[in-house]
């Protein structure tokens, strides 16, 4: 059971590198988090397929850092570096927060949780429906995380603040509607 993904601690991964990528700059306002997202997806090109879940996964993101992070305070800003290619998406959100302090608890509760599922103990699964930190509120649970782990092939990196995640993913490439390995 060692391929169990997991949330990477590692500021020197080579997805925090930042040569080539578009950058932008948001006020922490969580009633324009759709709005951000469209300004960053802009740049996708129509190639990639998924185009909807990777609009989802970089709401998620953006919603992380707004709410989590910065705790919607419109003086903080979120920045987002991001590049699109028909084979890939790279992205880095930063925010002014304290950082994901709970990043080793959240892997061992993920790890947990993929045992059970593994082993099919549904019952022993419920203990681990929901990840909570003293700072979630009633609507927190994991669940972009735990997405976010299985979307981002190349990885869910965060640096050493724990203020920023990069991450990656990797598409599939098509020729005449036939996917190519």
């Amino acid at each position: 059971m060692s391929d169990i993904k997991s949330i990477q601690l590692n500021e020197d991964s080579p997805l925090f590198q930042k040569k080539g990528m578009f950058h932008k700059k948001f006020a922490s306002d969580f009633r324009q988090i759709r709005y951000y997202t469209l300004m960053v997806m802009q740049k996708a090109p129509p190639e990639i397929k998924e185009i909807n879940l990777l609009e989802q996964q970089i709401s998620e993101l953006i919603k992380n850092a707004v709410k989590h992070g910065n705790k919607k305070d419109p003086r903080k800003i979120v920045e987002v570096w991001f590049h699109f290619d028909p084979s890939s998406a790279h992205l880095i959100v930063q925010d002014e927060g304290r950082g994901f302090k709970a990043l080793e608890a959240w892997n061992e509760f993920n790890r947990r949780r993929t045992e059970c599922f593994l082993r099919q103990d549904f019952e022993a699964m419920a203990e681990f429906v929901s990840f909570h930190t003293p700072d979630s509120d009633e609507h927190d649970s994991g669940n972009a995380l735990f997405a976010a782990v299985e979307y981002w092939d190349r990885g869910v990196v965060f640096n050493r603040a724990r203020n920023a995640v990069a991450v990656a993913k990797s598409f599939p490439q098509r020729r005449h509607g036939i996917e190519l390995a």
